[in-house]
């Protein structure tokens, strides 16, 4: 099982936690992410930077907004209507963090959560990856409301605080897709202490959205004075981890290290860890199921296409009989526990049932692996499977189906064909 631990020891802020996602994927992965938020927002570029901190090397991202610096991400919350004429210049919860300092004026322009959301639901990436970061300014959106009593259609962000968050929550968001971890889990958080300068005043560390979305995490303050979790920060933690403890025992394979331009007496970064836990033949997953006697064939397979789209693992219909005596399907979804309740609501909206059951289950499974083999018809991929004295292997279908495609020839042909050279490369 694929693992992510996210270790906050120096607290967490959206654009250290998206940098040091971003040292995690291969470097194909890391041109494509760039790509990705490069061509998202008009104006907004993503820039890595090699980064030190404490002698220890790794990546800063760099946001401009119009071509200019990164400002605070948490920067100009204005909670209230009569806040929008705030001194927002003023120090906030990510610049007390990453040092960001800026003397300019800003536009007064202020966007409500429905305009967030408007635009997270416009861009050019998978709906998983827009799902989860809506989700995530929802949580902060949700915190503010509440630290500050005020409704949820009232917090207002700042035309140019809103872009460089959105770039952050969106860039941890497709990190994570792209990364596909089974489980992600995270240190308790260091949150720093003293207080914070922002358009209301003087703030105790943490400030009252960020101990709002930080209900429920271990957490803890120490000697370093500022603020080190941002708001941002905890809403990414708090979505995405599903447990919070110390470093599970896993077979590390990558480490990454997003590095702040604040500087500190310990080392200013986010680690993140990818590895294999626990024992590879087990694992957990949820099974949702449902009964539909009211949808056609066509419009069962496209609420099924668009759940996989959304991040369920597998998607099954199988018939059987209802209540008088009338034909129906059982349509059953499988997902991540973390995926569950996401899931379950996405199936509430794609198909006519009224109601979804969810089972926990653990499996037993082979440790999955993947090499590739030379062909009469190119490199073909094969999907392996070892363990308890088995081991299995099977080409990819995509692979197969391609070369059939460019040779003119019969799927099953082809199949057989590099079936027959992969006995061969195993003997060999």
């Amino acid at each position: 099982m694929k693992i992510l631990y996210l270790e906050c020891n120096m607290g967490v802020a959206g654009d250290m936690l998206m940098a040091a996602l971003y040292e995690l994927l291969s470097p194909a992965g890391q041109s494509s992410f760039l790509a990705t938020m490069n061509q998202l927002f008009p104006g907004v570029e993503v820039r890595p930077r090699q980064a030190v901190t404490c002698g220890i090397t790794g990546t800063h991202m760099d946001v401009t907004v119009r071509g200019e610096p990164e400002h605070s991400h948490d920067v100009a919350l204005s909670h209230h209507q009569d806040a929008v004429h705030a001194p927002v210049h003023e120090m906030s919860h990510d610049e007390a963090h990453h040092g960001h300092e800026h003397g300019h004026a800003h536009s007064h322009h202020h966007t409500t959560m429905a305009d967030v959301t408007a635009i997270v639901d416009a861009l050019a990436l998978p709906l998983e990856v827009r799902a989860a970061a809506s989700a995530v300014y929802g949580r902060i959106a949700q915190a503010e409301s509440k630290a500050h009593g005020v409704p949820v259609e009232q917090v207002h962000f700042h035309e140019v605080g809103a872009l460089d968050a959105v770039t952050d929550v969106t860039g941890v968001c497709l990190a994570i897709h792209m990364l596909r971890p089974d489980r992600i889990s995270a240190s308790p958080i260091h949150l720093g202490s003293g207080q914070v300068c922002c358009a209301h005043g003087v703030m105790p560390v943490p400030a009252p959205a960020t101990a709002r979305l930080l209900e429920g995490v271990p957490c803890y303050t120490g000697d370093i004075r500022g603020e080190l979790c941002t708001p941002t920060g905890a809403a990414l933690v708090s979505q995405f981890a599903g447990a919070f403890g110390p470093m599970p025992v896993m077979t590390l394979e990558k480490t990454g290290y997003g590095v702040g331009a604040k500087e500190f007496p310990a080392a200013n970064c986010v680690r993140a860890f990818l590895g294999e836990v626990g024992d590879p033949q087990q694992a957990e997953i949820v099974e949702l199921c449902c009964h539909i006697d009211d949808m056609t064939a066509e419009a069962l397979a496209f609420a099924g296409e668009q759940l996989l789209d959304q991040g369920a693992l597998d998607v099954s219909s199988i018939p059987l009989t209802m209540k008088k005596g009338r034909a129906g399907i059982a349509f059953t979804v499988l997902c991540r526990p973390r995926d569950e309740e996401r899931l379950a609501q996405a199936m509430l909206r794609q198909t006519s049932t009224n109601g979804v059951r969810s089972r926990c289950c653990r499996k037993y499974i082979l440790s999955p692996s993947i090499r590739t083999v030379d062909t009469a018809y190119g490199p073909v991929r094969l999907k392996c499977a070892s363990g308890e004295g088995v081991y299995r292997e099977k080409p990819e279908y995509e692979d197969v189906a391609a070369a059939a495609r460019r040779a003119g020839l019969p799927f099953q042909q082809v199949w057989e064909d590099v079936l027959t050279t992969t006995k061969e490369d195993r003997y060999e």
